[in-house]
């Protein structure tokens, strides 16, 4: 007896879905429990040097990303939220949906709630990675969320650039 494909899409969407909020939990509890430590371990403003060029480092950041927007909480937080729900609009109708694609978006999410936790508790983002690149010149220091942000948007950069890049080829191949 053959099974109804009809249920086949749903269980393809509950698998994603699955995938998306495991990404999402591993983020944010990653990156609230490195934020407790920090906050339990460091004073505000202390150094842990670990080589010459990576530290850690408590600092309170009241801004977005490289102090942005410093001491606009309600602003930061309505603008985050606005983008987790673009987010998740995205990742609704985005087709068609990747391991590649939803990894990311659960990169992006897991960073964002993170982020979100903390503003919403504290009034700002606690940041403690702080890497110097050269001679005295530091990165703007940032935290787990942080990075899950970048690397998520960098991964779904390339499954866009993938996507319209097979687009385009199989659309040129149909005209000839």
């Amino acid at each position: 007896m053959d099974k109804d494909n009809s249920e086949l899409p749903l269980r393809d969407s509950i698998k994603k879905a699955a995938l998306c909020l495991l990404v999402i939990s591993f983020v944010s509890v990653s990156d609230q429990l490195s934020k407790l430590w920090v906050r339990a371990n460091l004073v505000s403003g202390e150094s842990l040097i670990i080589t010459d060029r990576l530290s850690l480092i408590n600092i309170e950041n009241t801004g977005s990303a490289f102090g942005l927007l410093a001491n606009q909480t309600f602003l930061i937080i309505t603008i985050s939220v606005a983008g987790v729900l673009f987010i998740l609009l995205f990742l609704r109708y985005l087709s068609p949906a990747t391991a590649l694609s939803i990894v990311s978006v659960g990169l992006i999410l897991g960073g964002a709630v993170g982020n979100l936790i903390d503003r919403i508790r504290f009034g700002y983002v606690t940041d403690f990675v702080d890497v110097r690149l050269w001679r005295d010149f530091h990165w703007p220091a940032f935290n787990v969320a942080d990075s899950a942000i970048t690397v998520g948007s960098i991964m779904l950069a390339v499954f866009i650039f993938l996507t319209f890049r097979k687009g385009d080829g199989s659309s040129s191949r149909a005209r000839s």
